[in-house]
């Protein structure tokens, strides 16, 4: 039996995540929260395998719940899963910086739901289709060894645009210069002595 703490500060809300995590025979509500210290307190006395967190509530937001559960080693293979309505970039980064397995929308189908329980609870981590739609690309539009974002290639000229094409590409698509649609631009072998 997988057992899960709801935290969230509407009822409402508490109320249908309880409801879809109940119909699963494999899976358990054990306490349910309104504010994420109670939270930590109630997953330090309960002991969850997983934890559904939201992210805004009063007293201590999720993600610092999310902090405090993932740092506290009696908390060890307590898992934390992230369910909010806002698909905010910082959120997500935050929360898997804060120790998160998983990062869902409150959108996300029922069955859906029951499946990311199980999945986290086995050790796996999951991030909702269209967030990780969004952090593949930001991986790809970072500089190779240096972590700083590309910049924003619609401020460049067409002859800026045709020298960047000439050199490193920053990126593995990158806008043509001189057409309007998206081309491949693939890396040069790199000497030996570069």
């Amino acid at each position: 039996m997988i057992r899960v703490i709801i935290a969230d500060d509407q009822a409402l809300v508490r109320a249908g995540f309880r409801s879809i995590v109940d119909s699963a025979e494999d899976l358990e509500v054990v306490a349910e929260a309104t504010t994420g210290r109670e939270a930590f307190d109630l997953a330090m006395q309960h002991q969850p395998e997983v934890v559904l967190m939201d992210i805004r509530m009063p007293e201590m937001d999720g993600i610092e719940a999310t902090r405090l559960i993932s740092g506290e080693p009696d908390l060890s293979t307590t898992k934390v899963i992230i369910l909010t309505t806002f698909e905010i970039d910082e959120y997500v980064f935050e929360s898997l910086r804060a120790g998160a397995s998983g990062f869902l929308l409150k959108d996300t189908d029922p069955d859906d739901l029951l499946e990311a329980i199980r999945v986290i609870e086995a050790g796996d981590a999951l991030l909702s289709p269209s967030v990780t739609k969004r952090l593949v690309a930001e991986f790809v539009n970072r500089t190779p060894g240096g972590g700083e974002s590309v910049p924003d290639l619609d401020i460049l000229t067409p002859r800026e645009m045709e020298v960047l094409a000439l050199g490193r590409p920053v990126s593995p698509t990158m806008r043509s210069p001189t057409r309007s649609t998206s081309v491949p631009i693939r890396p040069r072998p790199m000497s030996a002595g570069r």
